[in-house]
């Protein structure tokens, strides 16, 4: 096969990773249709608002994931995920009625950065926790860059669609599309749920439980602890950047249709440069360099964005630097964070990790959002703060080389015998 011969596909994997590509692209076409309504929104009256909506995304994630872990504890995969997508598919519906009412339009805006912020982690999340449990770690190592390009074409879609469509159905028309692709992404699931014959027994089996195991498996992992301080820098540089996004963009444009337009820029420039990462570059350099090397390279670009920010803290070097850093993250590092889960139990791919993909992500938020709030109100511009998370990401890039190995060592006990037939870890 063509396809065989230039992405790194093997003998009756084709369908599976078709289906997972089109699955990926339905649930990040749905969230990027909302994503620069929800950025324009979050600093229409400036930027004081956002630590307190930081802090109200964090605070929702205390309840959704106890939620999420007593729906995995009490029904099989066969019905989690779409009891899951399903919940996401109603609240659109809800919040399309309510926003067209026209009641309660002042804390409108604030409502909905909460919950697409909560929504965007957990279906995310949930996507790569199925793709742990019906990919071995070597396909995973193989596929997940290849997976993750539908992600990377949805999020350009996105974008596309709301800017094609907006002006014809409104910007409440956005919520029902919206709602139809993640329905689509529901009939995605059931095709691979078919696929994945020898996963049959896990379909129907709970994971059993209390209700914060994710958590208390983390306290007990030192590799768990490693991903989820890998997600915590990773937060805490990307709220930084983000808050000096909002304070360049507030000042620089004064209205919500230039700032929008601007965001949208930024997506697709992002996800242009994504895709071709993940179909041509990213599986070869994690075959040949390691996952080590794949995770590092997001702070590596992490440490030198800052380092001329703080040098030359324009809005263009902010773009250019957003632009880099987020391809990267989507291209290399996020494929290579999500096959550290392949190696290990099914708990694990779904409870420790959705609480690593959404507590400890949106805590970090938070806890980031007020720290660069007070450094700010005594007196750190964008230049200090540039220069002040360069530590961080000097210790992000040392536990990037520290969690491959860790993986190594891991897929090297989990399955030897993937070895014999030539599949390096």
């Amino acid at each position: 096969m063509i396809a065989g011969r230039l992405l790194p596909i093997r003998a009756g994997e084709a369908p599976a990773a078709a289906w997972s590509f089109v699955y990926f692209f339905c649930v990040l076409a749905a969230y990027y249709l909302l994503r620069p309504v929800r950025d324009a929104l979050a600093i229409s009256d400036g930027t004081g608002d956002l630590p307190w909506l930081f802090t109200g995304t964090f605070l929702a994630m205390l309840l959704a994931v106890p939620a999420f872990a007593w729906l995995a504890a009490r029904y099989p995969r066969r019905l989690l995920l779409p009891l899951v997508y399903g919940f996401f598919i109603l609240d659109l519906l809800l919040f399309w009625g309510w926003l067209a009412s026209g009641r309660g339009e002042a804390i409108a805006g604030g409502a909905f950065f909460i919950w697409l912020s909560v929504f965007n982690l957990f279906v995310v999340s949930v996507f790569w926790s199925f793709m742990a449990d019906i990919f071995s770690a070597a396909q995973g190592k193989r596929l997940f860059a290849l997976i993750a390009a539908g992600g990377s074409a949805g999020a350009i879609s996105g974008p596309g669609l709301a800017a094609l469509l907006a002006g014809q159905l409104g910007v409440l028309g956005l919520l029902p599309l919206s709602a139809g692709l993640l329905t689509a992404a529901l009939g995605c699931i059931v095709v691979l749920r078919r696929w994945a014959a020898d996963q049959i027994e896990a379909d129907r089996s709970r994971l059993g439980g209390g209700v914060w195991e994710g958590l208390r498996r983390i306290t007990e992992s030192r590799y768990l602890q490693g991903v989820a301080l890998f997600i915590l820098c990773y937060t805490a540089l990307s709220t930084v950047l983000y808050f000096q996004q909002a304070e360049l963009v507030s000042r620089l444009f004064d209205d919500d249709a230039r700032r929008t337009q601007l965001f949208a820029a930024v997506d697709l420039a992002t996800n242009v440069v994504t895709v071709g990462l993940q179909l041509f570059v990213t599986h070869h350099l994690i075959r040949r360099l390691g996952l080590g090397v794949a995770l590092g390279s997001l702070p590596a670009i992490s440490l030198l964005g800052f380092l001329v920010l703080g040098l030359v803290p324009v809005i263009a070097v902010l773009v250019v630097f957003q632009v880099l850093r987020r391809s990267a993250n989507y291209a290399v590092a996020r494929p290579a964070r999500e096959a550290l889960f392949t190696v290990l139990p099914r708990t694990d791919k779904y409870k420790a990790k959705n609480a690593i993909d959404t507590l400890v992500y949106r805590g970090g938020d938070a806890l980031s959002g007020w720290a660069y709030t007070g450094l700010t109100s005594l007196g750190l511009g964008l230049t200090g703060m540039a220069f002040a998370v360069l530590p961080i990401a000097t210790g992000w890039l040392l536990l990037s080389a520290w969690l491959g190995r860790a993986h190594t060592r891991r897929y090297h006990d989990a399955a030897p015998e993937s070895f014999a037939h030539g599949e390096p870890p």
